[in-house]
């Protein structure tokens, strides 16, 4: 059966709606899986172009996920009110758009009506209200689905990193790396190299956290008081984990090529180097959870919104991935 991907489509304001229209307009995706879109097509789909020579888009619009068209392009409405978008130009009426569209899809997955999720991009700030008090879709997907922990991880054809402590502020980080921490953080991470990725002995490098990796502590104790027992640890019990190593250094020399995963111990401290090497195919998998969760590795980016000149790559990649995973685990599951 076609893996049923459910679709948020993050701020209507934003490039959201443009990344997705781009990527379905290439009608051979509908032989991989069954996109359900949450939202509704006119509003989200009704000013795009055209395309010479493409077949038209056009999406089948449902009530309920259980009407959807297997291999079909489908969207399922979340909203009755009509109201007028500014591209560029978040609004009250987006943000809300983007909260219903994101718990209509997620509700479906829990349901099992879906495969999978794609999330397309939201804004921190606008998205948040009285009943969404969540920093980002990580945040608020883990609550969802009721993990105790789970791990933002980038991932491209050739580099994998993931985040320890994810959207807090820098000077939060060191009081909430804890050994606990870090060990559950690197269980999921090893966990999911092996069963979402196929690795079975994977090989994970840390980073530390201050620079040099502190420089025998010189320049902070974190790397021997938190890290390193934790990494002895799981060596004791035969997993490949290496580190701390400096971070600049590591990605500097190319030295995380030796290596199935990186854990950087801070949001840019592995953000900025995945963007960096693979911003245009990078994809943001949610690891440790019940469910598959994918997005593209790009925010909303308000200045292109509206001028059709957005790049759906990471979108496409996004839902490349998700179609993957939900094939990998139907497998594991069958053996």
């Amino acid at each position: 059966m076609l893996p049923r991907i459910g679709i948020s489509v993050g701020d209507l304001a934003g490039i959201g709606p443009e990344i997705i229209y781009k990527t379905f307009l290439d009608a051979r995706l509908l032989k991989f899986c069954t996109p359900v879109v949450y939202g509704t097509a006119t509003v989200l789909f009704d000013e795009f172009p055209v395309i010479k020579d493409a077949e038209p888009l056009t999406f089948r619009q449902v009530r309920e996920a259980q009407d959807i068209a297997p291999g079909k392009h489908n969207a399922v409405t979340c909203w009755e009110e009509d109201f007028t978008l500014t591209p560029g130009q978040p609004s009250e009426a987006s943000g809300r758009a983007a909260r219903q569209s994101l718990l209509a899809a997620a509700l479906d997955l829990k349901a099992g009506l879906l495969d999978a999720l794609v999330t397309a991009p939201i804004s921190k700030e606008n998205t948040q209200a009285d009943d969404f008090r969540y920093p980002g879709h990580t945040e608020f997907l883990t609550s969802f689905f009721e993990a105790r922990e789970s791990l933002m991880l980038l991932v491209s054809e050739d580099l994998r990193v993931a985040t320890a402590t994810g959207h807090i502020a820098l000077k939060d980080v060191p009081s909430r790396l804890t050994k606990e921490l870090l060990q559950t953080k690197l269980r999921i991470l090893l966990k999911s190299l092996t069963q979402d990725f196929g690795i079975l002995k994977p090989r994970v490098a840390v980073l530390g956290l201050n620079p040099h990796a502190g420089e025998n502590g010189l320049l902070g104790t974190e790397e021997a008081d938190i890290v390193a027992p934790v990494l002895q640890r799981l060596q004791d019990d035969g997993h490949l984990v290496y580190g701390p190593y400096p971070a600049d250094g590591y990605f500097g020399t190319g030295q995380f090529r030796q290596f199935d995963a990186t854990l950087s111990l801070y949001h840019d401290q592995g953000l900025i180097p995945f963007k960096t090497l693979a911003f245009e195919r990078g994809v943001n998998f949610t690891a440790g959870l019940s469910v598959i969760r994918t997005s593209p590795d790009h925010g909303t980016a308000y200045g292109l919104a509206g001028q059709y000149k957005a790049d759906e790559t990471s979108f496409r990649e996004a839902l490349y991935l998700a179609c993957d995973l939900v094939r990998r685990r139907r497998e594991a599951a069958a053996q």
